[in-house]
């Protein structure tokens, strides 16, 4: 059987890493390049360095891909889609139109219409009111829009509605995406609602992302499989990724976190991923990224589908000292003391202070009281951030990666030992490369005592969370259940429970 590789790149704030591992998951060849001001460039050079490391890149088979295209997007507020709001919901929630928490500069940027009509559900699955079939007509036809958003009343427990506007829309206007709440966010309707019409207005983003990637393999000889990260530190595949381009938000995290525990062999662990800009510190789980149990907001938007539950501080190794915040970001081999710049970042200080070897010149002696001071705060700084996520555990070691990883302390109060394993420079890369395809579903079924009904109404839920992985790629003979929660409901009038399942198996082998 002949050998086939793959690469995993990750594209972050300061730079864009690359990996290329072998089918016993072992790291070949591994790249780091300044991120460009359009990304894209950036992921090229970072390709172009990895395969040139191949003796033959035509063994490379599959490339992953976790992009900050998305959560840029939608933060610079630039090349979004503008998108039909559609809400199935009077007469019950008129009071709060859509989008009327956003803020202004990006509900101008994306809103291209706005309505509400009859319809929705009860948490029980029955009726608040039918579905307002001609006024969807009348909205979709009189609405231009590049994509168009729907949102039912507790979707989540019965899709109907949302399926049938999706098939109007087809028959009124044709191949028109359509983003349908009940496939990307849980319940709460206004969260739910925003994440639907985020994930609408990034079609586009999408679109050009995979475009260049594609041109990007395709200039260099290369027929590959390709995939996205998602924000749980797993993969997609480009046609699932399409759909859902909003969950490629929070995959760099997620994709450092799963390749700190592939790289360091410890699946419950604190991991602090020290980039040029900042630090992000999650939790590992089961060699998984602890989900947040809060709401995220996502520029300046409430949504609420699952994301790593990560905490960033303005830590890293381009920090201006003095002048935090801000980083040279990559800029840092011009304007760093230690690559012969002017400007004073974190990583002179951790040099000053014997932490690493980084740069071409020394670090000028009449820094070193100050960097001094920069190294104890920085020290401090991590320390808190430990504890805010440990939650009071202190018997998790502490996994250093990113390419600062070099500026945190041997010890951190707060973790039993600091871990730094080979190739950490470029774990997020790693665990792009590593990463699993899956799917999730959440719904409500009755709490306990509801018999062969709720039995069936599990079983169904797993299947869906199955096929949602098969289709973002998964080997349908692999795929497993490696979720499933209930969480009770308690104000409602009947016993009932929010069921969260997700499955998750390695990819399917690629065709021939």
């Amino acid at each position: 059987m002949s050998m086939s590789l793959r690469v995993g790149i990750d594209v972050g704030g300061t730079n864009t890493d690359a990996v290329v591992l072998d089918d016993d998951d072992r790291v070949l060849a591994t790249a780091k390049r300044p991120t460009s001001p359009d990304v894209t460039e950036g992921l090229r050079a970072a390709l172009d360095a990895v395969l040139a490391g191949l003796p033959d890149p035509r063994l490379v088979t599959r490339v992953m891909l976790g992009t900050t295209h998305a959560t840029n997007a939608i933060l610079e507020r630039r090349a979004l889609g503008r998108v039909a709001v559609l809400r199935l919901g009077a007469p019950a929630t008129t009071s709060v139109p859509p989008l009327s928490e956003w803020p202004d500069d990006l509900r101008d940027t994306v809103a291209a219409g706005t309505a509400i009509v009859r319809g929705g559900y009860f948490v029980d699955g029955s009726e608040i009111a039918p579905l307002d079939e001609d006024a969807v007509r009348k909205f979709v036809a009189g609405t231009p829009a590049d994509a168009i958003a729907v949102t039912g009343v507790f979707s989540p427990a019965s899709a109907d509605q949302e399926n049938r506007v999706a098939e109007i829309i087809q028959a009124e206007i044709g191949d028109v995406p359509v983003s349908l709440s009940h496939e990307i966010g849980s319940l709460g309707l206004l969260e739910r609602e925003n994440a639907a019409v985020l994930n609408a207005a990034l079609y586009g983003v999408a679109r050009d992302v995979t475009a260049a990637l594609r041109e990007a393999l395709a200039s260099r000889g290369l027929e590959v499989e390709t995939y996205f990260a998602q924000n749980d530190g797993t993969l997609m595949a480009v046609g699932y990724a399409a759909r859902y381009p909003v969950l490629t938000i929070g995959s760099g995290p997620a994709n450092s976190l799963r390749g700190a525990a592939y790289l360091s062999g410890v699946a419950d662990a604190i991991v602090a991923d020290v980039g040029g800009t900042s630090t992000d510190l999650g939790v590992l789980v089961g060699g998984f990224p602890r989900e947040s149990a809060a709401a995220v907001e996502i520029g300046g938007v409430a949504t609420n589908f699952r994301m790593p539950d990560i905490l960033s501080i303005a830590l890293g190794g381009g920090t201006i000292v003095g002048a935090e915040p801000r980083s040279v970001g990559y800029r840092i081999g011009a304007e760093a003391l230690v690559f012969g710049g002017s400007t004073p970042t974190m990583t002179d200080a951790a040099v000053a202070a014997g932490r690493g070897v980084v740069g071409t010149h020394p670090v000028p002696g009449e820094w070193s009281e100050r960097l001094a001071r920069a190294v104890r705060a920085a020290d401090e700084a991590v320390a808190d951030a430990v504890d805010r996520v440990a939650l009071g555990r202190a018997d998790r070691p502490l996994v250093a990666v990113g390419g600062g990883a070099f500026l945190l302390a041997e010890r951190v109060p707060g973790a039993r030992e600091v871990i730094r394993p080979e190739h950490a420079e470029v774990a997020n890369a790693v665990g792009a490369a590593i990463a699993l395809a899956s799917g999730r579903i959440e719904t409500i079924v009755p709490a306990a005592g509801g018999g062969s009904a709720r039995a069936r109404l599990i079983d169904n839920a797993k299947e869906e969370a199955a096929a949602r992985a098969v289709a973002a790629g998964a080997d349908p003979e692999s795929v497993q259940i490696v979720e499933l929660s209930e969480i009770p409901l308690s104000y409602l009038p009947e016993p009932a429970v929010r069921l969260h399942v997700k499955a998750a198996g390695p990819l399917a082998r690629p065709a021939g």
